[in-house]
């Protein structure tokens, strides 16, 4: 195994096979995207009366608020380190927050239902939980992608802009959120969804005025920082298709999606936007963001429940 790693590296590392590679994950994608469209459209995506129309709406509402976020950026140049840790923090507390009240609890309620018996219909739930995290952990290894302080993440043989590194970087934060909201609706239950896409939009403000004033530090023209802030909520409409495509019509699979879906977005609050929050010094500010997001969310679940 690791003589076959070796030696993809050594092929990659040529820029001729890195130039292919890159043109092929670029296909790729491109039919991939195709695929998504297409899946969509079938499942009724382009109807509100319907899992897919109505998931389609709720990540469009979210990506719509990291664009919203990321407007600033074309006035203001840099936030503090600390507002920009406590900001982050808030985000933080408002996934895990939206995991445990909107993900873990109503999934385990729904595979109790299905299965009539509760450690069975936890079970199952922690088995998602475990799989999205694991998921999480293979595409930090796999896409290229890079933090403002931690670095760059992912293969080295990818040669991309940093513009770009950093855009799949809140991307891979964005993907799960998107899907969360997919499998929230798929369920039909729109006391899932909505809070769900409503706690989703809340913490995609600040986060994508984070990412758009970090690309103005590092030397975007403000409208440049703007776009690329407001491009990463793209990930959530396609997340959203996926986390349908997969859980609609097998009644065990929602419960085990809601769990996939809270695993994810627990990976990236632990291993992501906390230790991210910690490395200036500003741990205790940046965990009274934590706590204030999730008493927001829990303040929110209580008043939608």
């Amino acid at each position: 195994m690791n003589s076959t790693v070796h030696t993809l590296q050594a092929l990659l590392s040529d820029p001729r096979h890195a130039r292919v590679a890159k043109r092929g994950s670029g296909v790729l994608a491109v039919v991939l995207l195709a695929g998504l469209v297409w899946v969509a459209v079938a499942q009724g995506g382009t109807r509100l009366d319907t899992p897919m129309g109505q998931a389609l709406a709720g990540s469009a509402v979210a990506a719509l608020a990291t664009a919203l976020g990321a407007l600033p950026a074309l006035f203001v140049r840099r936030i503090s380190a600390r507002w920009e840790d406590v900001m982050l923090g808030f985000g933080a507390g408002v996934m895990a927050a939206a995991a445990c009240f909107w993900m873990i609890v109503p999934g385990v309620a729904a595979a109790t239902d299905i299965v009539g018996n509760k450690p069975a219909g936890a079970a199952i739930v922690a088995v998602g939980l475990v799989l999205g995290a694991l998921f999480l952990l293979l595409a930090d290894k796999a896409v290229p992608h890079e933090h403002p302080s931690a670095g760059r993440h992912g293969p080295d043989w990818m040669h991309l802009r940093r513009v770009w590194l950093m855009v799949f970087a809140i991307a891979l934060h964005n993907f799960p959120e998107g899907m969360a909201i997919g499998v929230g609706f798929s369920g039909g239950d729109a006391a899932v969804g909505i809070p769900l896409a409503v706690a989703i939009a809340i913490q995609d403000i600040p986060e994508g005025l984070v990412v758009a004033v970090a690309l103005r530090t590092v030397a975007y023209a403000p409208w440049q920082a703007a776009a690329a802030g407001a491009l990463t909520g793209l990930a959530e409409p396609l997340g959203a298709i996926v986390g349908v495509a997969l859980t609609s019509g097998i009644a065990v699979l929602y419960p085990a999606g809601l769990g996939f879906a809270a695993g994810a977005m627990i990976w990236v609050v632990s291993h992501e936007i906390i230790p991210e929050t910690h490395r200036k010094g500003h741990e205790q500010a940046a965990t009274l963001g934590v706590i204030g997001g999730f008493v927001v969310m829990m303040m929110l679940d209580t008043a939608l429940g």
